[in-house]
């Protein structure tokens, strides 16, 4: 808690900083502009626009209830990306659905991230730098490199040229944004690791993520305990396999089981179906049991 109290005043810090008219930044190189590149702000929602050009017009009215819902007990986890338009004045890039759900909760302030003139460079610089550090969470390493993929418009085979990182690791990360907000923060406040992420990943139902993220904080689940955990409510929600329906073995086969049996030397297994199809199974204990039953079948000596 101590972690995330001390990022909402250095936003605060940041946002009194962009409020002084004697530190109106406007590009990468006016003064200040290191502290803001690649930091998190906290800006008033009054002073943030949406795009005229955003692409995307209409918001599922239910979803962003959920949303607002999500933002009213944890707050914003991931921030907004906005661009400086003038003195305490800014334009969306991305994030609108964070926006307008913040505004239905009726949150004056929202985290985010300032883009200024000129800043391209310096932007992916700060994000690199911060990807390096020791004391990242994995939700903040998953939230800069999908910042480096959107902002930069990089892939993620150019992102691990850029970091040294494999392909697969970075994959890793990024899937951890698909989690329940609720479990995002749970990684972020340190009570449960990557590995349990990753396991909880591979529920598809939201609800039951939950449930499993429970049961890890309630039982101090072990990661080899949770992927046990996954895998017992995967296989549980899976539909039976339906086998073929057989039928018993008619009276008129059993004669020639008996014969086969016999002239084999070891015990013939017949199935048959309704519809009056079947299989023959003839068991062998090893190879030279294998090629004995061949001769017999082919009738060599």
């Amino acid at each position: 808690m101590a972690k995330a109290t001390k990022k909402q005043a250095l936003g605060r810090g940041l946002s009194a900083l962009l409020k002084d008219p004697q530190n109106d930044i406007q590009s990468a190189e006016d003064k200040n502009a290191d502290k803001l590149v690649g930091h998190i702000v906290e800006l008033d929602l009054d002073s943030v626009e949406v795009n005229p050009f955003q692409p995307r017009t209409s918001f599922n009215e239910d979803n962003l209830k959920e949303l607002a819902s999500s933002i009213r007990e944890l707050g914003v986890i991931q921030p907004i990306t906005v661009r400086k338009l003038d003195f305490d004045k800014y334009q969306l890039v991305s994030g609108e659905r964070r926006y307008r759900a913040s505004k239905l909760v009726g949150l004056e302030t929202i985290p985010a991230y300032i883009r200024i003139a000129n800043d391209q460079e310096s932007l992916e610089m700060a994000l690199v730098e911060n990807i390096q550090r020791q004391d990242l969470d994995p939700i903040e390493i998953s939230l800069s490199y999908q910042r480096l993929i959107d902002e930069i418009n990089l892939t993620q085979e150019q992102l691990s040229e850029r970091i040294g990182k494999n392909r697969s690791t970075i994959a890793n990360y990024l899937r951890l944004l698909k989690l329940d907000p609720i479990i995002q923060t749970g990684m972020r406040d340190g009570f449960m690791s990557m590995g349990h992420g990753r396991a909880l990943i591979n529920v598809s139902d939201p609800q039951k993520q939950l449930e499993i993220y429970e049961k890890i904080l309630q039982k101090s689940l072990s990661v080899r305990e949770t992927e046990q955990l996954v895998r017992e409510v995967n296989e549980g929600s899976k539909p039976a396999k339906t086998s073929k329906k057989t039928a018993a073995v008619p009276t008129s086969y059993k004669k020639g089981i008996k014969e086969f049996s016999e002239y084999l030397g070891t015990k013939v297994d017949v199935k048959v179906t309704k519809k009056g199809s079947g299989k023959l199974s003839i068991p062998f204990s090893s190879e030279e049991d294998f090629i004995r039953l061949k001769k017999l079948i082919q009738g060599e000596d």
